[in-house]
């Protein structure tokens, strides 16, 4: 785990209350072993940081794009803050390396995983608010999220792999079929990690995980589709 400093000078904010930086840090796995108590890992920060980031990017697609309409704003909006894109941004910043995990949760991947990253992300933005105010947490979100946001306002930046790999597969065959298959189901009810593989004729062709079925799946798409499937 490195020191905090240098995740502070990545996103060009430092925190003055640096106990808030770690509680931001703090997964419920390490703060359960570590018997620290709800109030000690991030899902609270977590609640502010989504809120807070919807608001943020939502403001700026609205400014940016002046004649689209709800619609789709609220799906552009939506492309930006799902899962996959914050925890891509998230694995750019290397934000794993800095998170405080519990061993079972580090030893099986926990610094790579989406949801982990994504949620880590949401608390980071949360604590920023909470210690410097709106305008600094503004700034930060459209820093590391500005490339995402221009790519969704130009529509090239969309959550939906699935229909993409289904269209992409059914390009060449219209008769393929594309199957999601759960090959793997662990962590409690409240905290589930699925994995799903997605096969075209019975051929694997993408694997991926998520907090629940329907991101795993999109996950499965997503990896199907960087390794150029077509």
């Amino acid at each position: 785990m490195k020191d905090s400093s240098g995740l502070e000078k990545t996103i060009g904010y430092v925190f003055s209350d640096k106990n808030l930086l770690r509680i931001a840090l703090t997964h419920s796995s390490y703060a359960s072993e570590q018997k620290l108590g709800y109030s000690h890992n991030n899902e609270r920060l977590e609640f502010i940081g989504d809120a807070y980031i919807d608001a943020i990017v939502g403001t700026r697609l609205f400014e940016i794009m002046g004649n689209a309409h709800e619609g789709p704003l609220s799906k552009f909006r939506a492309d930006v803050v799902c899962e996959s894109a914050l925890a891509d941004t998230a694995l750019r910043i290397g934000l794993g390396e800095y998170l405080y995990l519990g061993k079972g949760e580090d030893a099986s991947g926990g610094r790579s995983k989406p949801s982990i990253l994504s949620d880590a992300f949401e608390a980071l933005m949360g604590a920023i608010m909470i210690d410097g105010g709106f305008e600094p947490c503004r700034e930060v979100v459209l820093r590391l999220l500005n490339d995402k946001i221009e790519m969704a306002a130009t529509g090239r930046l969309s959550r939906d792999f699935k229909t993409r790999l289904q269209e992409k597969i059914q390009e060449k065959d219209s008769k393929s079929g594309i199957v999601y298959k759960i090959v793997d189901e662990k962590g409690p009810d409240h905290n589930k990690i699925f994995t799903v593989r997605v096969s075209v004729n019975g051929r694997v062709i993408g694997t991926g995980m998520g907090s629940s079925k329907a991101r795993a799946e999109q996950a499965a798409a997503k990896d199907a589709l960087s390794k150029g499937v077509n």
